[in-house]
């Protein structure tokens, strides 16, 4: 809503110190936006005045058409002789009142007039357009020709109001009072303290049977319908200055005068009106829904086909306006221009459904003016007011004679109350107002305040956005000022801090982000034909899939049940980029649907949802297990002075997992396995031990090349994915840190030949088993094949350390243990000491 000063000052006896910034900063206050505050004729000075043209000269010779003037401006040049200027526009003729600038003078935007030769003439001067005055658009197409009475010479900046300032405000939709100059003056005289004139306070005759026939086929849509008539209007009348420039300056385009003052008072009341040629009516208005398919051609000359949800006005033969929206183009007032202008009108002010209208104007995409202020809902009180405003203009300005008949259809409603604590302000704010203080603002927004400790308010009716206690309490603290409410800091109750479950996850991704990978989080959306990117079997689990109702893109309506076709895809966009070295990671969710679909419940949103109504929600939605996966490629440790270096290969894949393992305080089992997108020969299987059952949480290790060339991997990609939920199911706690012993260590190696099919995990988890507590760790260092150790045969190599916490090992004791471990090694897995 664009507010010009002078016109706010109509209603509000503002200082005439205050400027638009003093304006916009008491309007701030009270919870206005005022986004900007333009100034109107800003560098503008003159001499600029009204001159008459006394001939016209067209030079022909050159390309475009020229015309040399003569304009009579009075004494403004200080010679009284006639103004020589060459002016292009033809929208003027001999005899004509325009605007003159002359030299001297500075136009909006630094321009400086000053004699020139041109076109072969010298120009003293410019006949000016509302376009160089900063006037904007007023349907002219040329200069400004301005009506007769008009005497040379008078000033030009004062006449068209050059000079003002406009404060532009970004209407909020529960404040839609503010899209009209009362609803804007009654917050100013509220900010300022004063008294409000309000426009709307006018006297309007009583409705009577006299009035234009209407008849209401839907109530609901339209509570109120006001029509009256002027008949007797001068055609050739024109809009006056001070109306164009009012509806300029609030950013509309003058059009033709009936048009110009129903325009002029939805701004001043904010009520909506539509003025109908009376001799194209039909006989009797009617308001009702229009007809599936009904077709009908508004007044931008679109034919639009209606839905049976819109509200129309019709005539006897049908549709001539879609209501609170746009007129029909069957009814248009004539211009007065054309050979037959309208000399009678009807005007209607009507009051329509908020939501109807709403929806219709975005149904046919036209959000016009009319229809911005009734979908915010719009003041049915002012709808008389509006009319007869528009009457007296019409009378006053065209000349007219208001037609004595008044027709008021209205459909009985009650005062809307709400009844409020008088200190529920208060305990909004945190801070005491006192009864007398919330009354008083109450009073200053438009209610009607009874009682004492429990307060009955009778909300005005321009302010449907009312409706609670809690909207009450807004306005007081709005208009005490929001900057005086105290800023007190939350005081948190003492918690326990993190759970276990998030501690663990900000371990896990501290490790791995120290183990030089790098978290690259993906969106959980995935298309289904991935799966045979990556080699899943037909019937894998992974394949089931939860699907998106509204998915973001076609291509991946699926929520993922695995990481790593994000992670692979951040992989390859990397790698596409340049960088070949790359390590990265993700936590996060998996989606699996469950074998038992439902339909989840609509909570309620008045009060908290029952403990079985949220339980109800989370069994309809899928299982959702946080998973954990890294993937590598290019070179794991960097060549350079101190080496070589390596490429990242499956082991690392591997490590990873343990990391994460040891984060958990989990024993992880790692063998060898086959699972779809790695490679069958180097792909590990991990799996934990949850309630005495070893059950499968993971894969590591190097991709198969079919998967590679399929995704556009780099050759010898390594990836890893776990369960990190079950991993923490098969967590014995926060692990513990290791206790070191002061004594020193035994080390004892031991080569055992095992069947080449034995792996080496379950030969070291024997030797860990046979060697009891005094063992601290055990690694594997060698393993061997070859003619020494026999066909199907291989050697595993294992560097065990001893040590007691309360005494220095002898050697027979490191031996005892070493035996016992080869012992029971041998009789588990057929192993035999190498060289025995």
């Amino acid at each position: 809503m664009r507010v010009p000063l002078s016109w706010l000052r109509e209603y509000v006896d503002l200082p005439t110190t205050e400027t638009g910034r003093d304006v916009q900063a008491k309007l701030i206050e009270v919870g206005l936006e005022v986004e900007t505050v333009e100034q109107l004729g800003a560098g503008l000075t003159g001499p600029l005045v009204v001159g008459k043209v006394l001939t016209i000269e067209e030079l022909t010779e050159f390309k475009k058409p020229i015309r040399f003037c003569t304009v009579d401006v009075g004494q403004a040049n200080g010679t009284g002789e006639p103004q020589e200027i060459v002016c292009g526009a033809r929208n003027f003729a001999v005899g004509d009142k325009v605007v003159v600038v002359l030299p001297g003078a500075v136009l909006p935007g630094d321009f400086k007039i000053a004699a020139r030769k041109t076109y072969g003439k010298t120009s003293h001067g410019m006949i000016c357009s509302g376009d160089e005055l900063g006037m904007g658009d007023d349907g002219s197409g040329g200069i400004i020709v301005l009506p007769p009475e008009h005497e040379v010479g008078t000033d030009a900046i004062e006449l068209l109001e050059l000079v003002d300032e406009v404060l532009d405000i970004a209407v909020t939709p529960d404040r839609g009072y503010a899209l009209s100059m009362r609803g804007v003056a009654r917050e100013t005289a509220t900010a300022y303290g004063l008294p409000l004139r309000d426009p709307a306070l006018l006297d309007v005759p009583a409705p009577n049977s006299a009035g234009y026939p209407v008849k209401i086929s839907d109530p609901r849509g339209c509570d109120r319908f006001t029509a009256r008539t002027v008949t007797g209007l001068q055609p050739e009348a024109r809009s006056p200055i001070w109306l164009k420039r009012r509806l300029q300056k609030a950013g509309m385009r003058p059009i033709s005068l009936a048009v110009d003052i129903s325009n002029y008072v939805m701004l001043e009341l904010g009520q909506p009106l539509h003025a109908y040629d009376r001799s194209r009516i039909e006989g009797t208005i009617g308001v009702r829904r229009a007809e599936q398919g009904e077709k009908f051609t508004t007044l931008d000359g679109a034919k639009r086909v209606l839905d049976a949800e819109d509200l129309v006005i019709t005539d006897d033969r049908g549709p001539i306006g879609l209501a609170g929206v746009m007129g029909g183009a069957n009814t248009e007032i004539a211009d007065h221009e054309e050979a037959a202008g309208t000399t009678d009108v009807v005007v209607e002010a009507a009051h329509f459904d908020a939501i109807s209208i709403a929806r219709t104007a975005r149904r046919h995409k036209l959000p016009s003016e009319a229809a911005k202020r009734f979908e915010r809902g719009v003041d049915p009180q002012a709808a008389s007011a509006a009319a007869q405003r528009t009457v007296d203009l019409l009378v006053l300005l065209a000349g007219g004679t208001a037609d004595a008949g008044v027709t008021e259809v209205i459909a009985p409603s009650a005062p809307r109350t709400i009844s409020m604590p008088a200190d529920h302000p208060d305990k909004v704010a945190g801070m005491d107002y006192g009864r007398e203080t919330v009354v008083r603002r109450l009073q200053e927004v438009g209610c009607d305040v009874y009682g004492q400790d429990a307060l009955t308010v009778t909300v005005p009716s321009w302010r449907p956005d009312l409706t609670e206690p809690n909207d009450l309490a807004e306005e007081v603290i709005r208009l005490e000022g929001y900057e005086n409410l105290p800023s007190t800091l939350p005081k948190p109750p003492a918690g326990r801090g993190l759970t276990d479950r998030q501690r663990l996850h900000r371990r896990i991704g501290r490790a791995l982000a120290g183990s030089g990978f790098v978290e690259a989080p993906n969106y959980p959306f995935i298309g289904e034909q991935v799966f045979d990117q990556l080699g899943l079997e037909p019937g894998d689990p992974k394949r089931r899939v939860v699907k998106l109702a509204n998915p973001l893109s076609d291509e991946e309506p699926a929520l993922r049940t695995t990481l790593l076709p994000g992670l692979l895809g951040a992989l390859r966009r990397n790698e596409g980029r340049g960088s070949h070295d790359l390590a990265l990671f993700e936590t996060g969710l998996v989606f699996e649907p469950r074998e038992e679909q439902r339909i989840a419940v609509r909570l309620p949103v008045d009060r908290r949802p029952t403990d079985e109504e949220i339980a109800s929600l989370t069994e309809a939605l899928p299982v959702q297990p946080r998973h954990a996966a890294v993937v590598l490629a290019g070179a794991r440790e960097q060549a350079g002075w101190w080496g070589k270096g390596r490429p990242a290969d499956w082991a690392d894949a591997v490590e990873a997992a343990r990391t994460l393992a040891a984060e958990s305080g989990t024993e992880l089992l790692v063998r060898q396995g086959q699972y779809g997108p790695w490679h069958p020969g180097r792909c590990a299987e991990l799996a934990v031990v949850i309630d005495g059952a070893e059950q499968v949480i993971g894969y590591a290790g190097e991709l198969h090349p079919r998967v590679v060339k399929a995704l556009g991997l780099p050759a010898r990609t390594c990836a890893m994915e776990l369960d990190l939920d079950r991993l923490e199911d098969a967590s014995a706690g926060v692990p513990q840190g290791p206790k070191i012993s002061t004594f020193p260590v035994a080390t004892q190696d031991v080569a055992l030949v095992v069947d080449g099919n034995v792996p080496a995990a379950d030969v070291e988890k024997v030797l860990r088993e046979g060697a009891g507590e005094l063992l601290e760790s055990i690694r594997l260092f060698d393993v061997f094949t070859g003619e020494q150790i026999g066909a199907g045969k291989k050697s595993l190599a294992y560097a065990l350390r001893f040590r007691a916490a309360d005494r220095t090992l002898t050697v027979d004791e490191a031996s005892a243990a070493r035996d016992a471990a080869v012992a029971l090694a041998a009789e588990r897995t057929g192993a035999v000491l190498r060289g025995a």
